[in-house]
């Protein structure tokens, strides 16, 4: 008798059925259609090619001009740019896959020359120093700089990157998403709210615990309410990598109790972001039996994850899907690859961001079969 495989078994997330828990977390790659940073046929194919994964996350999505944090990365904020993602949504459902939007608001992690000569906004006053941001010289090549210096937003601009949020996914459902991620990890706005060392505020947005949430409830609900189904609202959070400056006094404390709020909302699902750098100390196994007692929903981990390490963790009940993100860059047959424990092939960093075709759509499946798009 044959054991099931853990990583194809099916999954219900709301009205979906994931067939399978290999999910494609998002990924910067700097390939909108410029000027208008659209989503683009290049970028639809590269989508669709990957449509065996259970669940595509999209790269972050700029909800606005404000939280745009990096060169030639997508919009989410104007019709051109709705109807650029309405063409990777359908070529991603032709190919028979399923796919939400990373709603982004990078917050201080920008530059003014990305911003129109305006300083970044963030929770505070307080620079991510050195912390840098892909940007493209006059003549059109990359480069890296360090972050502006950003101002602290007022309580009425919070509130309405509350509803530009919404407007987000309005235009999300627009473009034919199945559903929203909100990017509350990896320093970015929310993130800026939540750790104790990026917020400096003495308003309800900030000092205790509590009011440190306050920004990730009142989005979040935005979300929940505008789709109407709190089942294709995801959140993405990174608890213990202190990625882009954002350190917490007590990590363990403040993300026990930002899953327990994201339960008692009843989004669909919390995403974590474990450390993925080389030598990086493992999440303790305690801290993820803990989400797991605080949030009854669907758990996603991503984090270096190999197949075997993907179904221990399955198997174990801590996670219920395992998000590759390397490995999906140059196998886009990835889940076919794992099932049948063939190799994988390694991607070029130097085609990662920025570029066409090289490094995005032509990495071949293993068995030659024709991709998906």
């Amino acid at each position: 008798m044959n054991t099931p495989d853990p990583l194809f078994e099916p999954l219900a997330l709301g009205s979906l059925t994931l067939p399978n828990r290999i999910v494609m977390p998002p990924m910067t790659r700097s390939r909108a259609t410029q000027p208008g940073d659209c989503a683009n046929a290049l970028m639809a194919r590269y989508y669709a090619q990957r449509a065996g994964a259970g669940l595509i996350v999209s790269e972050g999505t700029y909800i606005s001009p404000m939280g745009k944090g990096y060169a030639g990365t997508p919009g989410l904020c104007t019709p051109a740019q709705v109807a650029g993602w309405r063409g990777v949504t359908d070529a991603v459902h032709a190919a028979g896959g399923r796919i939400y939007a990373q709603l982004w608001h990078v917050g201080r992690l920008s530059h003014t020359s990305l911003l129109g000569g305006q300083a970044p906004v963030s929770s505070s006053a307080i620079q991510a120093e050195g912390v840098n941001v892909f940007i493209e010289n006059e003549d059109g090549s990359p480069n890296f700089v360090q972050a502006s210096a950003p101002r602290a937003l007022s309580t009425s601009e919070i509130r309405a990157i509350v509803e530009e949020y919404r407007q987000a996914a309005r235009n999300a459902i627009a473009a034919g998403f199945d559903g929203v991620e909100l990017h509350a990890a990896n320093g970015y706005l929310v993130n800026q709210f939540l750790d104790s060392q990026a917020n400096a505020r003495t308003d309800e947005y900030g000092g205790s615990l509590d009011n440190r949430l306050r920004f990730l409830d009142e989005v979040a609900r935005a979300l929940v309410e505008t789709l109407g189904d709190a089942s294709r609202v995801g959140i993405r959070l990174a608890p213990l990598t202190t990625l882009n400056g954002c350190v917490d006094a007590d990590p363990v404390a403040t993300y026990t109790a930002a899953a327990k709020r994201l339960g008692e909302i009843g989004v669909g699902y919390v995403h974590i972001a474990e450390a993925d750098w080389d030598d990086a100390p493992d999440m303790p196994l305690a801290f993820k039996e803990a989400l797991r007692r605080v949030y009854p929903g669907v758990l996603i981990y991503a984090g270096k994850y190999t197949a075997e390490r993907a179904r221990d963790a399955l198997r174990a009940g801590w996670a219920d899907l395992i998000a590759f993100g390397r490995p999906f860059v140059a196998n886009p047959d990835l889940p076919e690859r794992l099932r049948n424990d063939e190799p994988l092939a390694e991607h070029d960093r130097d085609t990662l961001f920025g570029g066409g075709a090289h490094g995005l759509t032509d990495y071949p499946a293993y068995r030659g079969v024709p991709d998906r798009a």
